[in-house]
């Protein structure tokens, strides 16, 4: 295949993700006529539209989205084979990567600067969210993902751990009282999160005595930083990692409660929706991140 096709595909799929041939042109270095050009002349060999262009947005047609889905693992493939020759190992292109938002601004991103000195010619596209995502439509090389996972059709690596803890705002304990027994939650407002939302989960252990608590959350947040909020705001009692919360624990605005009792750690996964075709600098950043969560 001609360079200018393989470059052409790259550029459709940058326009289709990014919505916008401008961004795309800035993105690849080339003018917005260039990257207009080269996508019509690809959709004319083709013989079909493949995006939907009006004044105000450009997003795929269907038959856009349907190449899209079949172009990108093979674009993909393509950077791997040309990684696994080259003399310096340096990995390039595109690596897209799902992680909670929460997780992703409070404790991946800080460190991120690191994986990308080394890999200078890899570019890379957060994708953050707290919900599921469906990681083949959204054409993702590796999720991050906490606590269990459901039964998926790719492949997962277990990558680290985190610690769960219960927090609330010293204007809540001051108001409703400060919990000294896990029954004693009971009482007591909670505040569900994507961590906490499932009551039922809030099981702690002491010096070998176990206690499963059945509460109901007055509110439910889908997002762990609102959940947060809420919690600091003294609507509540929140469960939710140590990572999450650190930087509300070391200002005071949340304080832990029952330390003396423990909660299952949740485990960290590095999710790969291609299996055994995981692209190299997939494995590479799920490699990296896995060192980052042990220190």
């Amino acid at each position: 295949m001609p360079f200018k096709d393989i470059l052409s595909l790259r550029l459709y799929t940058r326009v289709a993700h990014l919505g916008s041939f401008s961004a795309a042109a800035r993105e690849s270095g080339l003018t917005q006529s260039q990257v207009s050009r080269m996508v019509a002349e690809l959709e004319a060999g083709l013989g079909v539209r493949l995006l939907s262009r009006t004044t105000r947005a450009v997003a795929p047609t269907e038959a856009g989205l349907e190449f899209l889905a079949r172009m990108e693992p093979i674009l993909a493939a393509l950077d791997d084979a040309e990684n696994s020759v080259r003399e310096t190992g340096e990995l390039r292109g595109l690596l897209r990567i799902g992680m909670p938002s929460t997780m992703g601004i409070r404790v991946i991103i800080p460190r991120l600067s690191a994986f990308t000195e080394r890999h200078p010619l890899l570019h890379l596209e957060l994708m953050l969210e707290d919900k599921r995502q469906d990681m083949i439509k959204e054409a993702v090389d590796v999720g991050i993902r906490v606590g269990h996972l459901p039964d998926l059709s790719g492949t997962a690596r277990l990558i680290g751990t985190m610690q769960r803890v219960i927090v609330a705002s010293p204007d809540y304990l001051a108001c409703h009282g400060t919990p000294l027994l896990p029954e004693d939650l009971q009482e007591h407002r909670i505040v569900g999160g994507p961590v906490g939302a499932h009551a039922s989960s809030w099981q702690m252990e002491r010096d070998g005595n176990t206690q499963s608590l059945d509460l109901k959350p007055q509110l439910i947040i889908n997002d762990t930083a609102g959940a947060l909020a809420a919690a600091a705001g003294g609507l509540g009692i929140v469960s939710t990692t140590s990572w999450a919360c650190r930087l509300e624990l070391e200002n005071g605005s949340l304080v832990q409660l029952l330390p003396q009792w423990k909660m299952a750690d949740l485990p960290v996964h590095a999710y790969f929706p291609m299996g055994r075709s995981t692209r190299m600098a997939a494995r590479a950043f799920a490699d990296f991140l896995a060192q980052e969560l042990a220190t």
